[in-house]
């Protein structure tokens, strides 16, 4: 799929099919993350990820919209440098939601409000918070493409110049 027909039908979706990733697809999606920019090159994300159905259980717990956490067969966590911009941890997760797409991999961002559980769960150090989570895994059987929901119209949106 082009970049741009990537862009515009990626949907986030919850419903996947139990299947394990591909390991090829699962090292491009980690690929995509790892070349994403970074302020001065500085590098501040880490990836975890996290096929243990009881880890992403217990990920799960720790705030709303956990659920796709528990049925996605691979989450992969962004932790952050403290200090360090979420703008990049963003970036990361967005290059690695993406690349799976591309691939027809579904995926769902998801915040893990509880920073002492993650951290505690997945080991992380103190110099690092946890930025987002991302769920990945293929579409369930029989499950229809989700729809766009209404966007701005692009006049209503952009401004030239000025406001």
């Amino acid at each position: 799929m082009d970049a741009y027909k990537t862009i515009v039908t990626k949907r986030d979706r919850r419903n996947y099919d139990s299947r394990n990733l591909e390991e090829d697809a699962v090292n491009r999606i980690l690929q995509a993350g790892r070349m994403a920019g970074s302020s001065s090159n500085s590098q501040p994300c880490r990836l975890i990820v996290v096929r243990d159905p009881d880890t992403r259980r217990k990920l799960a717990t720790g705030g709303r919209g956990g659920e796709p956490l528990r049925t996605a067969p691979l989450c992969v966590v962004v932790a952050l440098e403290q200090g360090a911009s979420a703008f990049d941890a963003g970036r990361v997760a967005q290059n690695m939601m993406l690349a799976a797409w591309s691939e027809g991999i579904i995926n769902c961002p998801i915040g893990l409000q509880d920073e002492e559980l993650s951290r505690d769960t997945l080991g992380i150090p103190e110099n690092f918070g946890v930025a987002i989570a991302v769920a990945f895994g293929y579409p369930a059987p029989n499950e229809a493409p989700r729809e766009s929901r209404k966007r701005l119209a692009l006049e209503e949106l952009v401004h030239q110049e000025r406001w």
